[in-house]
């Protein structure tokens, strides 16, 4: 069963509702950076808004796999897996998609593949310069 939900408070009484019983939560969390906006900035702001959604999930759905959306994903991801560990949660459970995403919507755009028969696995690290996408392996 799929079910979206959206919050624009992080109000943890409609996430109760909205998370409950979930297996997969998928989190497009945080704002884009503007500019001139320094990359501590954006992580601050961005780390308080999935911090909500992460607290709500560990209460809610502990063991749901949670794909974090939210930029900087190399450091906003590590941020909220800690938050699982303090709990005693599986901090596996959390992982980054932003990078995995936008790599599939390339390779749709020039294949025409259907979006859910592409994984394009990733290496190295979030930034454009250090993220390696492995299209030999698509």
């Amino acid at each position: 069963k799929l079910k979206g939900c959206a919050s624009d408070t992080g109000d943890l009484l409609s996430l109760d509702e909205c998370l409950t019983g979930c297996h997969l939560v998928l989190v497009p969390a945080g704002m884009p950076r503007k500019s001139g906006m320094a990359r501590s900035d954006l992580l601050e702001i961005n780390t308080g808004i999935a911090k909500n959604i992460i607290e709500a999930c560990a209460k809610f759905c502990p063991q749901a796999v949670l794909g974090l959306m939210v930029n900087p994903a190399n450091s906003v991801v590590p941020a909220m897996c800690e938050i699982y560990k303090k709990r005693g949660l599986d901090p596996k459970k959390i992982c980054g998609v932003l990078n995995i995403v936008h790599a599939s919507k390339v390779v749709h755009k020039i294949t025409g593949a259907p979006m859910d028969s592409i994984d394009v696995p990733l290496v190295g690290g979030h930034a454009g310069t250090t993220v390696l996408p492995l299209f030999s392996q698509v």
